[in-house]
């Protein structure tokens, strides 16, 4: 079911596309007050004036700030009539941003969420159980369409009930699902509380995203369950999950590259970068009509993966997301990543699937404490033993990161679960 006409495009035919999308792009972006303002101040009169995909240079970024500002219409390209959903950001730092969509719109979304899920080899034959959460939030209801339209069994259990989830899955047979990696791990410990290994759940395929993780995390959920797991990247602003996806190679994720057009940059100075150079990656939509986004800083930070695919499909692909510039952590003047901790503690088949940095100030210094839980059936609880593994466990990150961290472990299930995007950092500091 692969779409060769798309998916295997030479790259001269897929930058025609491309330049045709982007003037549909600005045509429907001359429509919104924000747009309108933003191209009389320079000097941009028609998408004629686009004579080449590197013009795009020439138009200034789209921030978060901006979207919050344009609340609640200012970036609506159609009329209110033509509306058929939309969906909002949380706004626990703000204004929420809103993104509108028509028709056409949720349909370009369903095929990509499509072309996604056969990626990874999923079939209409499977049973999809979706664990993401539905409302404003898009990380259930893009996959949700896109299973359907693949004709596969689709259960949208939601978010949460983890006991539900597992009856559920029981039940009826789940082949695939779709969930944050956390709470995948937060899941594993529930079945086996249940007296069930997780592997006889018959569960087939994860398709994991919401939050950034390691490829250690990866393994692990691989391992746990004896299944393939599939990392995505999807952001509300550009629909939601289907941006990018691994497919059976899982060397990288495709960047549907006729529906987004892709930018990596240097978040400080904001120039352009080349292939396997990490930054900030920057996103123009090119299919849209309601929500036209020009050069919108996500914030994640990744890099292109140079040379094609040995799946056949000609997008770039980009590798997973390593975290956002803006959740850098600075601790005594080092930069920090919590994916880098991650990586760390997931090498380790002591630790458990939950873990916590907390980070206060003492005196005048950052004093930082890694939590995590131990995995009891790989430990066997001498003291001596659990002194081993967290000397080991400080010296990597020291090594690895450069901080000092106190390394501290819990009781399996005693450490805070989230049901949705896992909460993986309490900066006190933040606090004093």
């Amino acid at each position: 079911m692969l779409n060769r006409e798309i998916e295997t495009i030479e790259r001269s035919e897929l930058e025609k596309l491309q330049l045709t999308r982007f003037r549909f792009t600005l045509s429907q972006a001359f429509k919104t007050e924000f747009y309108k303002k933003r191209f009389s101040r320079i000097g941009l009169s028609s998408p004629e004036d686009i004579q080449q995909l590197s013009d795009i240079k020439k138009i200034p970024f789209t921030t978060k700030d901006d979207l919050r500002e344009g609340y609640p219409e200012g970036f609506l390209a159609v009329h209110k009539d033509e509306v058929v959903r939309l969906h909002a950001s949380s706004g626990t730092t703000g204004m929420p941003t809103v993104v509108h969509h028509t028709k056409r719109d949720l349909d370009n979304w369903t095929r990509l969420c499509t072309r996604s899920l056969i990626a990874t080899g999923a079939t209409k034959s499977d049973t999809f159980q979706n664990m993401m959460t539905y409302g404003l939030f898009t990380g259930g209801l893009g996959l949700h369409y896109g299973a359907e339209a693949l004709g596969m069994l689709v259960i949208p259990a939601g978010a949460g009930n983890t006991k539900r989830q597992i009856q559920l899955m029981r039940d009826f047979k789940t082949t695939v699902v779709h969930a944050t990696p956390s709470y995948l791990l937060h899941m594993a410990d529930e079945v086996a509380k249940e007296g069930i290994t997780p592997p006889k759940l018959g569960l087939k395929k994860a398709m994991i995203g919401a939050e950034p993780h390691s490829e250690n995390i990866r393994k692990k959920l691989e391992d746990i369950f004896k299944i393939d797991a599939y990392n995505s990247y999807g952001m509300s602003e550009m629909n939601g999950p289907g941006v990018a996806f691994e497919c059976i190679a899982k060397d990288g994720m495709h960047l549907w590259e006729d529906a987004y057009y892709m930018e990596i940059i240097n978040p400080e100075s904001c120039e352009n970068l080349g292939e396997d150079c990490e930054g900030e990656l920057v996103l123009t939509t090119l299919e849209r009509e309601a929500t036209p986004l020009i050069r919108y800083r996500t914030r994640d930070l990744t890099s292109v993966i140079a040379g094609l695919c040995s799946c056949g499909r000609t997008s770039r692909r980009i590798r997973r997301i390593k975290g956002r510039s803006d959740d850098m952590l600075i601790i005594n003047g080092v930069n920090l990543f919590p994916s880098q901790i991650e990586a760390i503690l997931m090498k380790h088949p002591e630790v458990g699937t939950n873990y916590l940095i907390q980070i206060e100030k003492k005196s005048s210094l950052d004093k930082i404490t890694v939590k995590t839980e131990i995995y009891p059936k790989l430990f066997s609880g001498e003291i001596t033993d659990l002194d081993r593994v967290k000397k080991v466990i400080h010296d990597e990150i020291k090594s690895a990161c450069l901080v000092n961290a106190s390394i501290e472990f819990h009781e399996p299930g005693s450490l805070p679960v989230s049901q949705g995007k896992a909460v993986r950092v309490s900066d006190l500091r933040k606090e004093e």
